[in-house]
């Protein structure tokens, strides 16, 4: 198995299969609500992407006037950096600086998801093949 590229043209495509985009909501929640910030998934994984997209430009949109610094504690935790950032202003012009933070934290959480399945079904055909070499 080829570890996967996500990029800012393919976020929606590679939310197909429907344990990745729970997983990726999942660890959504998870990364906003460490810091008090409430984000839900409804199931629905054909809308998954335009309702975590539109939750997630509501609650930046609500940090950037309220709590700055906790977007960007919250953005830390993700691990968004300012050159992500960036980079995504100029592949993705039609998106306003709000949808931008809020697609790359998508885009992030879904990486961290892949790279994890990568890692758990390297380390299964490790153990196979260890376990096929002392048979």
């Amino acid at each position: 198995m080829e570890l996967p590229r996500v990029n800012n043209q393919n976020v929606e495509a590679l939310l197909n299969r429907e344990e990745i985009v729970r997983q990726t909501a999942e660890q959504i929640m998870k990364d906003f609500g460490m810091f008090g910030v409430e984000i839900t998934f409804s199931g629905n994984i054909d809308k998954a992407y335009e309702e975590l997209h539109q939750q997630l430009i509501d609650q930046i949109s609500a940090l950037i006037e309220r709590n700055y610094d906790l977007l960007l504690s919250v953005l830390y935790q993700v691990d968004i950096t300012d050159r992500e950032i960036a980079r995504a202003e100029a592949e993705l012009p039609h998106y306003s600086h709000i949808e931008i933070i809020a697609h790359q934290v998508i885009a992030r959480d879904l990486k961290k998801v892949l790279l994890r399945r990568y890692f758990k079904m390297k380390d299964a055909e490790n153990r196979t093949d260890t376990s096929e070499l002392q048979a």
